[in-house]
């Protein structure tokens, strides 16, 4: 009955020609949104045109894109909408605009343009417009050599304020792959979540679509390459190079992990980055990850570096405490133990393991293995502190990382951590460069060269001179001393 009266309402201003921008009276739930006098409640309007989108899409692709996008006004035939990051801005544009549009007929009875826009804009609301996308032909695909980890999807990956724009860059991919970002450089340290955003891209894609998906590591990769110069029965590698081509280039979507570890390797660099091209050529997706941004990987090919920029460079942060707490109780729920872990056990692990999803998802399984061998003993926070003391431990001794000290060191020094890797000779950046590389051999197990590697491809050499001269300096410099146990002290 009411969409009866809804279409009736319509029906009769649309006879008498009175103009949307005039009168609307829309009945819902024995609501009327009255425009007449200036007065329109979108709220309830633009709830009703979401409801009618969530019917048409995903539970995943509606929480993604819509659940933070609200309509700020009608006006003058456009419907303004409100977006909280550019990439949904170019997403929506690209991919949702007539859904959006129907929504609104469906709703209003009228047509509208629309114009999306950010929070930033809303007092000078430019308005853009985006050329639409033609989807070309999909081909064949060949799944069961994809090498996916099919546990590893966008459902389960759990979304806080240091991965959102990373897995809304990822899922925007994985929905147009070879369109909307090519490539993808996901960056972060390890354990952050970087390889189970590749594999749910490739898994999403394998899913909705036949394209050709190949996930590898950069060391398979080059054990591939390396493969080519091997000689079959017949004295030549034909079949070889052949078969790294088919098993490279004749695919729709490219996912290698770990790209850093291609460093030092010239002819295998070579190789990949006529692959790129080729592929890049015929606008196959390619998504590379590393745990330093593209300007850092110094051991990598200039032109290889540059190429990794073309696309959409992104960073996965450490996740925050709430977060922490949230994958906590994710691995607490998909993994059915009879145990139960309390809220203060869950909030002590989420404050001392530190940033490594692994590690936190490790200490549950650790933290009930203990109590099963001690007789099924129900778990508390004095339990936990027993089970997990070496574990956190080392947790937080593993954080006493290069990275980690290099941020340390730069903001005693007010300097950015970009600047201590880069090439940069100013004293006041010079100096505290000097006190990373010292604080990095005293703190950590890490090699000269390994050192230096992660200042910017210093050679190691540097990096032993950078240790002595903070050696001896701070026998002589009373101020030196008292900062360099400061910065110990913090890192610690």
């Amino acid at each position: 009955m009411e969409k009866i009266v809804e279409k009736l309402w319509i029906k009769f201003f649309s006879i008498f020609s009175i103009p949307f921008s005039t009168v609307l009276e829309y009945y819902n739930d024995d609501l009327f949104l009255m425009w007449g006098d200036g007065s329109l409640n979108v709220d309830i309007l633009w709830t009703n045109v979401l409801n009618k989108i969530k019917d048409e899409l995903s539970s995943l692709a509606y929480t993604t894109w819509f659940s933070d996008v609200n309509l700020k006004e009608l006006k003058d035939g456009t419907a303004i909408i409100t977006v909280p990051m550019s990439i949904h801005k170019k997403h929506l544009a690209d991919n949702y605009t007539e859904l959006i549009k129907s929504a609104l007929n469906e709703v209003t009875g009228t047509n509208f343009e629309l114009e999306f826009l950010l929070p930033e804009e809303i007092t000078e609301a430019p308005k853009e417009k985006e050329e639409d996308i033609i989807e070309p032909g999909i081909p064949q695909a060949l799944k069961q050599k994809s090498n996916l980890n099919s546990n590893y999807t966008f459902e389960n990956f759990i979304v806080g304020n240091s991965n959102k724009f990373a897995q809304a860059a990822a899922l925007s991919v994985a929905e147009n792959p070879g369109k909307m970002y090519n490539p993808l450089f996901i960056y972060g340290n390890s354990g952050l979540g970087k390889t189970h955003l590749m594999h749910a891209i490739g898994n999403y894609i394998v899913e909705n679509s036949n394209r050709r998906v190949l996930y590898v590591t950069s060391d398979q990769f080059r054990d591939d390459f390396v493969g080519i110069n091997k000689k079959d029965e017949n004295g030549t590698n034909f079949n070889y190079v052949d078969f790294f081509k088919n098993k490279y280039r004749n695919i729709d979507v490219l996912i290698i992990d770990d790209i850093q570890f291609l460093g030092g390797a010239t002819q295998t660099q070579q190789e990949f980055f006529h692959t790129f091209t080729n592929l890049y050529n015929d606008s196959k997706q390619i998504i590379i990850s590393s745990d330093r941004s593209p300007n850092d990987l110094k051991l990598l090919e200039e032109r290889l570096r540059t190429r990794f920029c073309w696309g959409l460079t992104v960073n996965i942060y450490p996740p925050d405490f709430e977060l922490r707490k949230e994958i906590l109780r994710k691995k607490i729920i998909s993994g059915n133990f009879e145990a139960e872990i309390p809220e203060d056990v869950i909030e002590y692990i989420a404050s001392n393991m530190g940033s490594d999803v692994r590690q936190l998802e490790g200490s549950i399984t650790r933290l009930i293995a203990y109590s099963t061998i001690m007789g099924g003993t129900k778990i508390d926070l004095n339990l936990a502190i027993e089970a997990l003391k070496d574990f956190i431990s080392k947790g937080m001794t593993e954080k006493n990382d290069i990275a980690r000290i290099q941020k340390i060191v730069a903001e005693y020094f007010q300097i950015s951590a970009e600047d201590i890797r880069s090439k940069k000779r100013s004293s006041n950046i010079a100096f505290p460069r000097q006190i990373a590389m010292y604080l990095c051999r005293k703190l950590t197990n890490e090699s000269f060269p390994k050192i230096g590697t992660e200042f910017g491809g210093k050679d190691h050499s540097t990096v032993m001179h950078s240790v002595e001269k903070i050696e001896n300096e701070i026998k002589m410099n009373k101020d030196l001393y008292n900062i360099i146990e400061k910065l110990k002290n913090d890192i610690k």
